[in-house]
């Protein structure tokens, strides 16, 4: 039942109703429609002609533009106060408050319209063929699925953002702006008989092309999978000229590749007044076709059920050895053909081929050395379930975990999904949105923190719903790399795995300097605090708080901080999305270490001058810069406690007295005191062990995930 806006409006068909046809690719509500024809006469169009420029507007109102809706901008505080909201700012912004106390839109085409599309165009609308020839569509950018597909009368779905990789063709617009495919995921975000013929099925069957590089070497241009095959041609002598083919065998028809044949063909004039067909495409359905076989001697003879069943078994095994699988054959015709169609049956097996896409080196030890830390890897990808599992198992992906394929895992119900998200190693033959749903579901049922890798526009959902979008630099599309946290520039699996090292090693340096940071602080603090409530004077005066916080802190700081990552780190499971920052560990360290810190000084304070028997008018002075030096020491020796720290920065600072002189209050030390800091200093060492053989509780548990990892406790003394 129509709108009565639509009614009044004189149209025939509600905007989301045809907008969905293309976008899901719906036949049955094309031929409820009188497919294209009748979709022109119920948006009021000519097939030839289009629309009128006057009736833009009108159309507009009804149907949208075609504009992709744009996230509002964000003002410079929002950032700022977005920033402010991270734990780890916070508890620096807490010490540090401690210290000092002490778009592209896409313009036109409206709905109706028609678009006139050639080689190079991007498709600017979702839409539906009316004619054309030989349209050759790249899907890429939404479906990540290398090959090109074929569009004709009987699949006329075009969609947004898609290329035009040959053919030429007319199209009708039928969704525009947010309601295209494209839209919906910008929406997300914001949200053998012849000795010729085995070469001659390669070079004449394909839609490459070999051209002259500038240095004079052949050069195989168009998709991975054809490309393959001419090389694999020119190796086994072919003519890198393909004039030499065309010349002498006149090309009368190709019926070029599509997802829904799964086979290309191609039928060719042979000299003698004969013709052939060459046909290749999915060994499964090419087999099906063959009733003949090239044998070992070149010799064509029957194929048997025997045969076909060990060229099954090959392909099988090929599939098991993360090989795409291709099936060559011909079919000699006798007579001219008259060229309107290319034979389904009776073909001769030429050969079956395996197409390898080599795993980089380095791969299978990154993914190993990322479930020895902790993380769990799935593939999510479009091939079919076999080579996934295949390339999976070369990767050390899937183990004794879960492979399933994306319509099986959409159709899951919650409680379903729920018991076996945990066990997914490997989703195949998945949608865009496949992905996406899959973060979704382990950031908020599992509460994991979740990271995605991916490259094209498809991706770019699950990018942005991660919690950290890794895209690839190279391969990458503007738009995953625009919904990315990092981008990775040279698309290599191993430099993740550097990141998540120094990510690691940022943390637990962060975690270091706060340890240290608050230690010191609490203490100068006390100490001042409780000497100016009993004797109404504090042995630290302003200057040597200052000293402190900036000269030495900022030493300390850098010596802790920017200490370089080791392979350690990668040992350690990963730390949870709810975990504390300042851990219980910190806290036995910073409490333990105040404790004597403060009581030492104190003890310095109060008994000082009778301990190291000072007398004489400038004995307070004395005894202020002994504790303002033991303080200092005391402090880098607690930077000793922490593995690998570098404090040769923070130890340079400690000769305090020496130089300062009238400006920080201080006046010299005689051996004995000097000796007397450094001893008092060195027991925060002593201490530091004492501490580490208390026990903490920790929180325990044993993984779901496949590797089978048990939380460690966490803090920096095990960094």
């Amino acid at each position: 039942m129509l709108s009565k806006e639509i009614q009044e409006a004189g149209f025939g068909i509600e905007p989301d109703e045809l907008a969905s046809i293309a976008r899901s690719h719906d036949t049955k509500c094309l031929e409820r429609h009188d497919k294209v024809e009748g979709l022109a006469r119920a948006v009021r169009v000519s097939l030839q002609d289009g629309i009128s420029s006057h009736d833009v507007q009108h159309r507009q109102n009804i149907y949208g533009c075609n504009r992709l809706a744009e996230k509002p901008s964000r003002s410079f505080w929002m950032f700022v106060w977005d920033a402010m909201q991270d734990l780890t700012l916070i508890i620096l912004m807490a010490c540090s408050v401690v210290s000092v106390g002490v778009g592209i839109s896409t313009e036109g085409f409206p709905k109706g319209d028609i678009v006139y599309l050639s080689i190079g165009d991007v498709v600017p609308a979702d839409g539906l063929f009316i004619s054309g020839f030989s349209l050759l569509i790249d899907e890429s950018s939404l479906s990540g699925e290398s090959e090109a597909v074929n569009v004709d009368q009987q699949k006329p779905f075009l969609l947004a953002g898609t290329t035009v990789q040959d053919g030429s063709a007319k199209m009708l617009v039928t969704a525009v702006g947010m309601r295209t495919e494209w839209g919906r995921l910008m929406e997300t975000l914001n949200e053998g008989g012849d000795d010729e013929t085995p070469l001659q099925s390669i070079f004449q069957n394909t839609g490459s092309e070999i051209v002259k590089g500038r240095d004079g070497k052949n050069k195989v241009m168009g998709t991975p999978t054809e490309s393959a095959l001419l090389e694999f041609g020119l190796l086994l002598g072919g003519y890198s000229d393909s004039k030499f083919y065309n010349d002498k065998y006149k090309v009368i028809k190709v019926e070029p590749f599509n997802s829904v044949r799964k086979k290309m063909s191609v039928l060719v004039a042979l000299p003698d007044n004969k013709s052939r067909a060459f046909c290749k495409g999915a060994s499964e359905i090419v087999l099906k076709m063959c009733d003949k076989v090239v044998n070992a001697d070149g010799k064509v003879v029957l194929l048997n059920e025997q045969q076909r069943n060990s060229i099954t078994e090959v392909i099988n095994g090929f599939a098991s050895e993360a090989l795409r699988t291709l099936c060559l054959a011909f079919k000699d015709i006798e007579g001219s053909s008259d060229g309107t169609t290319i034979p389904e049956e009776k073909y001769t097996l030429i050969a079956i081929i395996g197409i390898k896409d080599p795993v980089r080196p380095g791969v299978k030890e990154a993914v190993k050395t990322c479930l020895e830390a902790g993380i769990t890897v799935r593939m999510v990808t479009g091939d079919n379930i076999n080579t996934a599992k295949a390339i999976a198992r070369e990767c050390g992906i899937l183990t004794d975990g879960l492979a399933i394929e994306g319509p099986e895992f959409r159709k899951k119900t919650q409680r379903e999904m729920e018991e076996i998200i945990p066990k997914i190693q490997v989703m195949a033959r998945s949608l865009p949105l496949d992905k996406h749903t899959l973060v979704t579901h382990l950031r908020n049922d599992f509460n994991e923190v979740v990271a995605v890798t991916g490259d094209g526009t498809n991706d770019a959902p699950a990018l942005h719903e991660a919690d950290i979008g890794l895209a690839m630099g190279i391969a990458g599309t503007e738009v995953a790399k625009e919904n990315a946290d990092v981008i990775v520039m040279d698309d290599n699996f191993t430099t993740i795995v550097n990141v998540t090292r120094w990510g690691r090693s940022v943390y637990i340096n962060i975690q270091k300097f706060v340890q240290f940071q608050l230690t010191v602080n609490v203490v100068a603090l006390m100490l001042n605090f409780v000497s100016a409530c009993v004797s109404g004077s504090a042995p630290l005066t302003a200057v040597q708080m200052l000293w402190v916080n900036m000269i030495m802190d900022t030493l300390g700081a850098l010596a802790l901080a920017t200490e370089p990552p080791h392979d350690g780190l990668m040992k350690r499971p990963p730390i949870g999305r709810n975990a504390k920052f300042i851990t219980r560990v910190m806290w036995r360290n910073i409490i333990g270490q105040s404790i004597y810190q403060i009581f030492i000084l104190l003890v310095l304070k109060f008994r000082g001058k009778q301990i190291l028997k000072l007398n004489g008018p400038d004995a307070t002075s004395v005894l202020n810069t002994v504790i303002f030096n033991t303080f200092g020491f005391a402090r880098h020796v607690q930077e000793l406690g922490f593995p690998n720290g570098n404090v040769l920065n923070g130890m340079l600072s400690s000769d305090n007295s020496r130089y300062l002189g009238a400006f920080a209050q201080t006046v010299p030390l005689s051996r004995e005191l000097w000796l007397a800091s450094v001893m008092i200093g060195a027991v925060s060492l002593l201490v530091a062990v004492v501490l580490k053989c208390i026990p903490v509780p920790t929180s325990h548990y044993v993984a779901t995930h496949h590797d089978g990892y048990e939380q460690l406790p966490t803090g920096p003394d095990l960094a």
